[in-house]
């Protein structure tokens, strides 16, 4: 268990039926700590706002150089400096006081969205005659990646300290609702504010929301290392990586969510289907986005039963296949409007509605499935791992969710380009099926309870078992 285990016992557990009968959320981590809620809602609110500039940057790529391609490289340049954040940055949030590396890390973000701003600010002054240069906007993304990847290891890492051990799985799940409102809202909003009144005032709207997620970062209390104080260091770093090799389950659990986001990424893919496939131009791009935002907000909404799941190696399986299932979906509704002879046209009045019903359905059934893993996933590292090396592992994990999406852009950018857009959606998804079915099942060394008596035993990804977690 981890270090944070010595937690009262689950209220919930003196009404067993109440807990049985639960089907939405449980809000009860928002009740037990009043600091998780002011992180949890100032982060939403201004998650609304960075979700808004992922997609106006695309839009805004898309717009100077009518290239996917070129719209997947800002992942691709990112990918190594948010692996070297990821890495570093945990090992910092593990030696200093977690409120702090937050603050700083999250003031860089507000810097690189105000940069953002004054680009798009100038190429709308250049337009129509000239565009701005592309190569600021993929400097100002990288820093923005950088300072998102420390901040999104600091934050996962900090919430073992602000709540119970038993109320983990049900903090994870709302988390996953903060991130469905995100994924909902935020492309959303910024599809028609890009349509309406332009992409500066887009990522100005992100700068202005910041301010909220800001105020709940403040008013974290202090969160100093625990234990005996440690230098920043590549001893620190190694310590991390070296109980990495000790923790197969947790391993595991980052290779599988690295075949997920690599193999079925769709969204660098919808600048191009909404310009030349299903019409409606950014409207388009905006309600595909928010519709895969709208299976991760449903699940989390019903997401009651989650408390009772153990064998939450067997459900990140499940959640994933299922994922790979809803890509293959995807990729084939792409392939068959594709080959159709619909005129792909800016507006609502050119959309094929038909073809965007069936790809919002596909893409909510891959937020939902995705969202599942998600809480799982979460939860595993929070409570198997230990409080003084759970920034670190964070860290790595935070360079699976963040570098993970980014190589699965590049891997949509080129295979769109060079074969078609319907080819990385649903061979990517042919592929998550059948690796997950391997993977999941590949046995390993583990040491259980049986380890007190000098025995070891072999066990699998599907084995996990949440009543006695074990990295």
């Amino acid at each position: 268990m981890s270090s944070n285990d010595p937690s009262p016992a689950d209220p919930s557990s003196a009404d067993p039926s109440s807990a049985r009968k639960r089907r939405l959320a449980d809000l009860t981590p928002l009740r037990a700590s009043p600091a998780f809620a002011r992180m949890w809602i100032g982060g939403t609110i201004s998650g609304i706002g960075a979700q808004m500039t992922i997609l106006a940057v695309g839009l805004q790529i898309y717009a100077i150089t009518s290239s996917t391609f070129a719209v997947g490289l800002v992942g691709g340049i990112a990918l190594l400096p948010m692996v070297v954040a990821g890495l570093w940055g945990g090992m910092i949030a593990d030696v200093f006081d977690r409120r702090r590396v937050l603050i700083a890390s999250s003031l860089v973000s507000w810097a690189a969205t105000l940069g953002l701003v004054a680009l798009s600010t100038w190429d709308a002054v250049l337009a129509p005659a000239a565009h701005a240069p592309i190569w600021p906007f993929y400097v100002v993304t990288t820093l923005s990646a950088i300072a998102a990847t420390i901040s999104g290891t600091t934050r996962s890492a900090l919430v073992g300290r602000i709540l119970p051990a038993h109320l983990i799985s049900r903090a994870t799940a709302l988390n996953g609702m903060s991130f469905g409102l995100m994924l909902t809202v935020g492309p959303a909003l910024a599809g028609v504010l890009a349509a309406s009144v332009g992409l500066p005032w887009t990522f100005a709207a992100d700068a202005v929301l910041f301010t909220a997620g800001f105020l709940g970062i403040w008013t974290l209390p202090p969160l100093p290392r625990l234990g005996e104080p440690v230098v920043a260091g590549w001893a620190v770093l190694r310590e991390g990586l070296a109980f990495l090799r000790r923790a197969p389950n947790i391993r595991m659990s980052f290779i599988v969510d690295i075949v997920a986001m690599t193999f079925a990424r769709p969204y660098v893919l919808f600048p191009a289907i909404g310009a030349l496939v299903v019409g409606g131009g950014a409207l388009t791009v905006g309600a595909l986005t928010a519709a895969g935002a709208a299976g991760t907000i449903l699940t989390s909404v019903f997401s009651g039963p989650v408390a009772r799941v153990n064998r939450q190696g067997v459900a990140i399986a499940r959640a994933i296949t299922a994922f790979g299932a809803f890509a293959v979906a995807f990729g084939v509704v792409v392939l068959v409007v594709g080959a159709g002879d619909h005129v792909a046209a800016p507006g609502w009045g050119g959309v094929h509605w038909a073809a965007l019903v069936a790809l919002g359905v596909a893409l909510a059934g891959m937020g939902a499935a995705d969202e599942v893993s998600s809480i799982f996933r979460n939860t595993m590292l929070i409570q198997a791992v230990p409080d003084q090396m759970r920034g670190r592992l964070q860290g790595v994990f935070i360079v699976v969710v963040t570098g993970g999406p980014r190589i699965g852009d590049m891997y949509a950018g080129v295979f769109a380009t060079t074969v078609a857009l319907w080819c990385p959606p649903l061979f990517g998804g042919v592929a998550i099926i059948g690796l997950i079915a391997v993977l999941t099942r590949v046995r390993f060394g583990v040491r259980g309870a049986d380890a007190m008596a000098g025995e070891a035993r072999r066990a699998s990804f599907r084995d996990y078992d949440a009543r006695t977690p074990t990295p």
